[in-house]
C-alpha cells in the first residue's frame, strides 16, 4: 500500500449457511457506505476473502463501476450461463438476454455507483426473500441482473478473478487475483 492508502478488513458474523453470508453481502456494503464511507473515500472494492493476489493490480482497474468476467464462463455461450432463470425471482434473466457472466467476488468503483448497485441488489434480494425465493447464485445472480441493465464502465478480464482449481488458460497472460483452493467440507457449515 502506498502512502496515505489503507486497507480495512471488516469481519462479518458467521452463519449456519454459507449462502446466508453471501446473501447479506449487499446489505453489509450498503450499510458500510451509508455509515462510514460515503464522504470518506472515492473508490470502494469488495473482494472475496478466500482469494489471493498473485500479480499487480493497479490504477488500470479503476473506473466508475467495475465488474470482472467469471473465469469459468468466459468461453460459455450465454444460453448456458448460470443466470437465475425462474421468472418469479427479481434476478431473472431470460435465455435470449445477457452478455457476460460476471463474478460476484469482485465489484468496485466510485463509492456512489457501488452504493447504487448494492442498494438495488439488496432491495431485490429482500423482495425475493419475502417470497421465499433464493436466486441460483445468491447475490451473484442479482449482480448479473443489475449489470444486464446497468453496464459496468470497466470490465476486468478473468485474470482479475481466476480460480486456482483451473489451470492457466493460454490467453491468460498473468493471473492477478484468484480464488485459492480449499476443501469446502472443512470451511463451509453446510454443503
Amino acid at each position: 500500500m502506498g502512502e496515505d492508502h489503507q486497507l480495512t478488513v471488516i469481519e462479518v458474523p458467521s452463519s449456519n449457511r454459507w449462502q446466508e453470508i453471501s446473501l447479506r453481502r449487499m446489505e453489509r456494503l450498503e450499510k458500510l457506505i451509508e455509515s462510514r464511507l460515503i464522504n470518506e473515500v472515492d473508490y470502494i472494492f469488495s473482494l472475496d476473502v478466500d482469494t489471493k493476489f498473485y500479480g499487480r493490480w493497479g490504477a488500470e482497474s479503476l473506473g466508475r463501476l467495475i465488474a470482472a468476467i467469471h473465469p469459468w464462463f468466459y468461453h460459455t455461450p450465454r444460453e448456458q450461463f448460470p443466470y437465475e432463470r425462474r421468472p418469479e425471482s427479481q434476478a431473472f434473466i431470460p435465455y435470449a438476454e445477457g452478455d457476460f457472466y460476471y463474478g460476484g467476488a469482485v465489484i468496485g468503483g466510485l463509492v456512489k455507483d457501488v452504493y447504487q448497485l448494492v442498494k438495488t441488489c439488496r432491495e431485490q434480494l429482500d423482495i425475493d426473500a419475502a417470497k421465499s425465493i433464493e436466486a441460483a447464485w445468491q447475490e451473484e445472480s442479482h449482480l448479473n441482473k443489475y449489470f444486464l441493465y446497468n453496464k459496468p464502465s470497466k470490465l476486468l478480464s478473468p485474470e482479475y478473478l481466476w480460480d486456482d482449481k483451473r489451470s492457466k488458460a493460454e490467453e491468460t497472460k498473468i493471473i492477478r487475483y484468484s480464488h485459492i483452493y480449499k476443501d469446502y467440507n472443512e470451511v463451509r457449515p453446510n454443503p
